[in-house]
């Protein structure tokens, strides 16, 4: 199934500033929730979920997620 994933534009603005590495991080973060949707709340629910130095919080609907906050603690 596909899924899609929308940032909210505070996000990319994030995305924009962090360093290649944090880049990745948060990108691959992203990337690994939205592959998971078997442990996502239900539609009009949110989660957070980390990394080794990241963290994204996101919403859920039927068909994806939207990503409205990032973290990097790089």
């Amino acid at each position: 199934m596909t899924y899609r994933v929308d940032l909210v534009p505070r996000v990319e603005a994030v995305l924009e500033e962090l360093p290649e590495s944090g880049h990745q991080e948060v990108i691959g973060l992203i990337a690994a929730v939205l592959v998971q949707s078997e442990v996502w709340p239900a539609p009009g629910g949110w989660d957070v979920a980390f990394g080794a130095r990241s963290w994204v919080a996101f919403t859920t609907y039927a068909d994806g997620i939207e990503v409205y906050d990032v973290g990097w603690a790089g």
